[in-house]
């Protein structure tokens, strides 16, 4: 049960910008009692969707919610969300190439640890991102379309070709500017 109403506005706000997702650790910062989750998930309130992870069961269903889901199961001890969505997943969901991957590319820092493994459907890139090089979504990051570039040629994943193309879809977006595209265009010429 909650401490007041407050709580549960608040806890209302922060799975609001989450897509109706949130963790545990958001409820007990919200105001909830530790045994809330027991009893708004036995009462229907709350749907558990992992381990420490609820989503409001009124909240209408997101056309993804697998991108908020696992973003939320990438946070660490102190509930800040080390996952940061890269490479052919970024590069799906700016729809700048045909990429339609069928796991989940993630990019977390290079200490970033679990007690488990990563699900099946994740794929975990390690390197230290910049905020300059991440976007924040509704409920969950993705790296800029310059970083996504950058690290597909990196990683040998697209040719130079396959760059300059991408990055001129980019452009015609408005997601990435004309400056950025010769950027990465120059990737080739390094």
């Amino acid at each position: 049960m909650s401490k007041n109403r407050t709580a549960s506005e608040k806890l209302f706000e922060i799975a609001e910008s989450q897509q109706g997702y949130f963790t545990y650790k958001q409820a007990l910062s919200a105001g909830y009692y530790r045994d809330a989750a027991h009893f708004h998930a036995k009462s229907g309130e709350w749907l558990r969707e992992q381990r420490g992870i609820y989503r409001l069961a009124r909240f209408p269903a997101s056309e993804r919610p697998d991108l908020v889901l696992w973003s939320l199961w990438s946070t660490d001890r102190g509930g800040k969300v080390q996952g940061v969505y890269s490479y052919q997943t970024a590069l799906s969901l700016y729809e700048i190439t045909d990429a339609n991957p069928a796991k989940l590319h993630m990019t977390v820092p290079q200490k970033f640890r679990k007690f488990y493994s990563p699900p099946k459907g994740i794929v975990l890139h390690r390197a230290e991102l910049k905020e300059s090089e991440i976007k924040k979504q509704h409920g969950y990051a993705v790296t800029t379309p310059l970083k996504t570039l950058q690290d597909m040629f990196s990683a040998q994943l697209m040719d130079a070709n396959e760059i300059k193309l991408a990055s001129k879809q980019a452009v015609r977006l408005g997601i990435m500017t004309p400056t950025e595209a010769d950027t990465v265009s120059s990737l080739e010429n390094d």
